[in-house]
């Protein structure tokens, strides 16, 4: 079998996708975290101390997918066309559900990119609330969808 990422002396490469053809990609993905009622309050509130936790999120995982090619180690630097970030909140579970989606006109695809957002953006609330809440729950980061290139569609039931 021979893995995409290996050469042929067994040695890790990023793959060469100088051949593949331009096309729109679109992935979209999302995750939670879960955390106490006196930290999903703050949030609400808006009286966290460390500032407005939704809005820095939301730049902040605008900066993860921007940097994904920074942390992990065989992702392509990607010119990014656009990422949107959505953060809704759940009242009877006190967590927020961010969601991000990113896209281009490219040769390799954004999956991981959306999915560094979405990582890169709870993490952030969970910095910014762990003063509050060191018991919050990060958790169902997933691929919801993704568009594009030689594998066509994805979309998670």
């Amino acid at each position: 079998m021979n893995f995409s990422h290996l050469n042929e002396k067994n040695k890790p490469i990023m793959v060469d996708v100088s051949t593949k053809q331009i096309t729109k990609r679109l992935a979209i993905a999302s995750g939670k975290i879960t955390m106490n009622k006196e930290a999903y309050l703050a949030v609400i509130n808006q009286s966290a101390k460390k500032g407005a936790v939704i809005n820095t999120a939301i730049v902040a995982a605008i900066m993860g997918a921007k940097k994904t090619s920074d942390i992990i180690p065989m992702c392509h630097p990607l010119n990014l066309t656009k990422v949107e970030v959505d953060i809704s909140a759940n009242e009877k579970e006190y967590s927020f559900t961010l969601q991000a989606s990113a896209s281009l006109d490219g040769k390799t695809g954004v999956e991981m990119e959306a999915l560094s957002a979405v990582s890169i953006g709870l993490l952030t609330m969970y910095d910014m609330l762990k003063a509050i809440d060191k018991t919050m729950i990060i958790s169902d980061i997933k691929l919801l969808q993704k568009e594009g290139g030689k594998s066509g569609q994805f979309k998670r039931d």
